[in-house]
């Protein structure tokens, strides 16, 4: 039967008919069916979330900060409606605003940056009742839309729907991140509630958790552009990771398992904390779960609405941090290798799970909210191969840092959902929860919080290797890194040629007329001249005094992609990869270089042995440029080549400036260039080759701002 026009703001559901819904099926049936279907499920959503409010005692709860690092609950109560008005906006399918204050102050949430950051910004936010008429009017103007908007079938990305689509997912993200933050408000700010309060009776003896076999297999993660779901941008794309043989725990961990850790002194032992988690622990003066309460009889355990005596036997709900720390702990304890598993990992296990949202007649486990509102038991559910909650019950945790897949692309009209999180602190964390609804509640769900964040999660554990490398390929985030990748991979400017590229083809120039077995690439940064002069010598060492930069040729080499962002203006960035593929032969040569920190006035005795020495930009950033030159000459063969690449820019924040090669009168009053220190420096041992030339180069800075530079490129050769 279609829905009635809602004649006020109400559209009236059961109980039941709320709770029990599915995500929609965008490819099959007929165009309106599936306008009806839409539009029942944007008002189950819309009154779902509307409800869980309900659960405050007054105006004053609305205005409480249930954690300090998030926004108070008024916030989140009028959010999820500006965004399909927003978002509407952005799409250009309207051209309404319905309040333009509240559309701009309740837009933007916040992540938690750090756990110590605390984000005392005042504001001054509307009432509850303006937020709730603001609601009323949005849930008309969207009903109205769903109604008249252009729809055929199968709905794709550009289809109007796919936003009403997005905001209606969007809502269900935050119906469960509000009942988080519900759980971390004070009892009195609370109150019973039909629905909410129904949380599960069921409690006893935790079982004996013990770790079962999972086989070896590929795994093929993301999915297409025809899959029939809505999805958020980072699950489309590909990526196909071979997954070794391993072992995982049947249960999620326990209250009562974890409880083991606690008593050992686990929060109060360094030696079992990442040097992140550490931190986190001191600061937040940790001693047990954030959901545990400590009592004189024991402890006790806060669900969303009510504190009630502890189930030993349902799942732990922890950060990151407190589950790496637990499996650093059994891994000790036990004497095996005992970590988080990937996110590959979890899709091994998630194999066994034959059904899928919206398809399964039941949910299978305690998820979609087809069962209680809360957590239940660790043995309660089974699934194929004797494991227990491979979906539902609590998140579970993995290693695995979000990335994008090979072929990710932003939508257009959400372009910072997933991007802000590619940067190496947001975890992933897969399998839903008892609240998860949704796109939250199917299989190629992708969702990463930072990793001392506090949801419904929990976690289980794997025995296996060490962590694959590639599981980690994320965006690179640190400004001079990327400003580096951009400027040796990333596009020309103004016609001036790639300079890498220009002094390597400069070397490879004149090493054509002599032995080409070894070279070495000093201040490679991000290692461009190291692949090119791999084209030609048998071996390149490529060394940088800075880890960080050689870790994105490292990446390259080894997982074939690199993600990193460059800013355009103020806080807008664009999103760049690049591939190994994408630069010709590099994937035949890559494997003759060696990337390695290292500092070039004291490099190790191994490095040797050189018919070719490229030092790029090096000279005058140096602290001792004198003792560089000397040991450098003892490294080169006789006949090799040295090439020296410098805009001779001498800074005393990077040399004294008694060690200056040039740039400086001399005692006799006349000026001294660098080229002459040069000269004087590696004479007789070295003689130029050729004049040097000027080599031009442009650094990107923003889009609109670029650095125009010459760097002198002279080569010299050793004495046979």
């Amino acid at each position: 039967m279609p829905l009635k026009t809602p004649s006020d703001q109400h559209v009236k559901f059961s109980d039941q008919e709320l709770l029990v819904t599915r995500t929609i099926i965008l490819d099959q049936g007929e165009a309106e069916e599936k306008r009806q279907e839409i539009l029942s499920y944007f008002h189950k959503t819309f009154s779902l979330y509307e409800s869980i409010f309900e659960c405050l005692v007054d105006d004053e709860a609305f205005y409480r900060r249930a954690n300090p690092l998030r926004h108070p609950l008024i916030f989140y109560y009028g959010h999820t409606a500006v965004f399909f008005i927003n978002k509407l906006n952005v799409a250009k399918l309207i051209d309404t605003r319905i309040d333009e204050q509240i559309e701009s102050s309740l837009a933007i949430g916040v992540d938690e940056m750090s756990w110590d950051d605390l984000n005392d910004t005042s504001y001054v936010w509307p009432t509850p009742a303006r937020v709730k008429d603001y609601r009323d009017k949005t849930r008309k103007l969207v009903d109205h839309f769903i109604r008249t908007c252009d729809l055929s079938l199968p709905l794709t990305q550009d289809d109007p729907l796919w936003i009403i689509m997005m905001g209606i997912e969007h809502e269900r993200i935050h119906l469960e991140t509000t009942s988080v933050l519900i759980r971390e408000l004070p009892l009195e700010k609370l109150q019973a509630h039909r629905i909410w309060s129904n949380i599960c009776l069921q409690s006893g003896i935790a079982p004996q958790n013990e770790l079962l076999p999972v086989t070896a297999a590929a795994v093929t993660l993301g999915k297409g552009e025809d899959n029939h779901l809505y999805g958020w941008d980072n699950e489309y794309g590909q990526k196909r990771i071979d997954v070794s043989g391993f072992k995982a725990s049947k249960f999620l961990v326990s209250n009562r398992e974890f409880l083991d850790f606690v008593t050992d002194g686990g929060y109060q032992n360094e030696r079992y904390w990442m040097a992140e988690g550490w931190r986190w622990a001191s600061y937040r003066k940790a001693k047990h779960p954030v959901f545990w309460v400590e009592q004189t009889e024991g402890y006790r355990y806060r669900s969303m609405l009510s504190l009630i005596d502890m189930p030993w036997d349902w799942p732990v709900d922890v950060n990151y941090l407190e589950a790496k720390a637990f499996c650093n702990w059994k891994s000790i304890k036990t004497g095996k290798s005992i970590r988080l598993p990937t996110e590959a990992e979890w899709y091994r296990l998630r194999a066994l799970v034959p059904e899928d949202q919206p398809d399964w007649k039941q949910a299978p486990g305690n998820i979609n909210l087809e069962r209680e509102m809360s957590s239940c038991p660790v043995n309660r559910h089974s699934f194929t191969g004797g494991f227990f909650d491979l979906i539902g019950n609590a998140w579970q945790w993995t290693e695995t840092p979000i990335d994008g897949f090979e072929g990710f692309k932003v939508h257009p009209v959400y372009d910072d959902f997933s991007t802000p999180t590619f940067d190496g602190k947001h975890n992933i964390f897969k399998g839903g929860c008892w609240i998860s609804t949704g796109n939250y509640a199917i299989r190629d769900s992708r969702y990463a919080f930072r990793r001392h964040f506090f949801q419904h999660s929990g976690f289980r554990y794997v025995e296996a290797d060490e962590l694959p490398a590639n599981e980690v390929n994320m965006y690179e985030t640190d400004d001079i890194v990327a400003q580096y990748i951009e400027f040796h991979y990333g596009e020309e400017f103004f016609s001036v040629p790639n300079f890498p590229v220009a002094c390597a083809r400069i070397c490879l120039e004149h090493a054509g007329k002599g032995r080409t077995e070894r070279a070495l690439d000093l201040g490679c940064a991000t290692g461009r001249a190291s692949f090119e002069l791999a084209r030609v010598f048998d071996h390149v060492d490529a060394i940088d005094f800075s880890a960080r930069l050689i870790q994105a040729p490292t990446s390259l080499q080894q997982k074939g992609t690199q993600r990193y962002t460059i800013q355009d203006e103020g806080e807008l960035v664009s999103y760049k990869e690049i591939k190994l593929s994408d630069f010709d032969n590099y994937e035949n040569i890559k494997d003759r270089i060696s990337f390695m920190q290292g500092d070039a006035c004291n490099l190790a005795e191994k490095y040797t042995n050189y018919d070719l020495v490229f030092a790029g930009n090096l000279i005058d950033r140096l602290y001792d440029p004198r003792q560089f030159l000397k040991t450098i000459k003892q490294r080169i063969r006789p006949g090799g080549l040295l090439v020296l690449a410098s805009p001779y820019t001498w800074l005393e924040e990077f040399t004294q400036r008694e060690n200056w090669l040039g740039g400086f009168k001399a005692n006799t009053g006349e000026s001294y260039t660098t080229l002459e220190g040069l000269r004087d420096a590696l004479t007789p041992e070295f003689e130029m080759v050729c004049p040097p030339s000027d080599v031009p180069f442009v650094i990107r800075e923003t889009r609109r701002k670029f650095q125009h530079s010459l760097s002198e490129v002279s080569v010299w050769r050793k004495g046979l």
